[in-house]
């Protein structure tokens, strides 16, 4: 039976009627595809997660969450051999859709009263440990630099990366390490009427850097902001973690920041990595025009601090095709 169909007949059975319409929703960067569910009065999103997806870790973190007093996608139904999930409809309401000059202030302190609800969770969740953070470093190489660029990367590029990777290393160590929703940005967060804001695509979590879902938020790779007010907010956000014990204080602001920029850096790379590879790999090359404004967080971090300054050159050169 194809997969279509298995999915037809399970909602069959669970909705005990053929009676519904269903439309494709806007995918992601996964391998997983939405539908929407319209029944009767009612409107639901499925899931489709088909291998090497894992929806269970999908339901677990969600239930985790609600009890948090999170708006995330309720589990109406769930078939977790087959990948198939029913869930609650968050709506069409994208933060990204709606962030201006008059909204953000308030949409952004809302998203992070969430974040910070999402960062107190308990679980025992995979850690950003130094494996982890190897193999993200390896897509970045492997999919950028030599696929996308077509560099073969030398061994002087090799010795003048692996200092700034140990740098990398250290500084996203060194930070309280909270759950982390891995994508928290303006086309996974919805907003909503009353518990803004709607949570989604949180099944990647694992335990990270505290400044980690900050950056996903205030360097989102489809939007910007000016440098000044990022630097605001992460001051808001920094004052907003004291307050809830997730930060002593004893650094002091430019040392959060530098674990600010340093965290959103990792993070860039590996979004240069990804984004290459689902072009060259998955044929979705919609996020290729996203690349252009990850460079441009790359460029200023690296501006900023002497020690990131050979990696800024390196990729400027390889941009520009030097």
């Amino acid at each position: 039976m194809s997969r279509e169909r298995a999915l037809e007949q399970w909602l069959q059975e669970v909705l005990k009627t053929p009676d519904f319409k269903r439309t494709v929703l806007a995918g992601d960067a996964s391998f997983r595809r939405y539908y929407r569910i319209y029944f009767e009065e009612l409107q639901y999103v499925v899931m489709d997660a088909p291998p090497p997806e894992a929806p269970h870790l999908f339901a677990e973190i969600a239930l985790m969450l609600e009890k948090q007093g999170l708006s995330v996608p309720r589990i109406v139904a769930m078939e977790i051999n087959e990948g198939f999930l029913l869930l609650s409809d968050l709506g069409d309401r994208l933060y990204l859709n709606e962030l201006n000059e008059n909204t953000v202030d308030n949409l952004y302190q809302d998203a992070f009263k969430a974040m910070l609800k999402i960062q107190k969770c308990e679980a025992a969740l995979p850690a950003f440990d130094r494996d982890f953070l190897q193999r993200q470093f390896g897509i970045f190489e492997e999919w950028y630099l030599e696929k996308h660029k077509a560099i073969e990367i030398s061994e002087s590029d090799q010795a003048m990366l692996r200092p700034i990777y140990e740098l990398l290393f250290q500084v996203i160590e060194n930070q309280p390490q909270v759950l982390v929703h891995r994508d928290y940005h303006s086309r996974n967060l919805m907003i909503l009427e009353e518990g803004n804001p709607g949570i989604l695509d949180f099944q990647d979590a694992m335990r990270g850097p505290i400044t980690y879902d900050l950056v996903s938020l205030l360097q989102d790779c489809y939007i910007a902001w000016p440098r000044e007010r990022v630097v605001e907010w992460v001051a808001d956000f920094r004052l907003q973690a004291k307050k809830t014990g997730l930060l002593t204080l004893k650094e002091d602001f430019f040392e959060f920041l530098r674990w600010f920029d340093w965290t959103g850096l990792q993070r860039h790379l590996k979004n240069l990595g990804i984004f290459s590879r689902l072009h060259h790999r998955d044929n979705k090359s919609g996020y290729l025009k996203d690349i252009p404004q990850v460079l441009n967080y790359i460029f200023a971090t690296c501006s900023h601090y002497p020690e990131l300054h050979p990696l800024g050159t390196f990729l400027q050169s390889v941009h520009e095709g030097i």
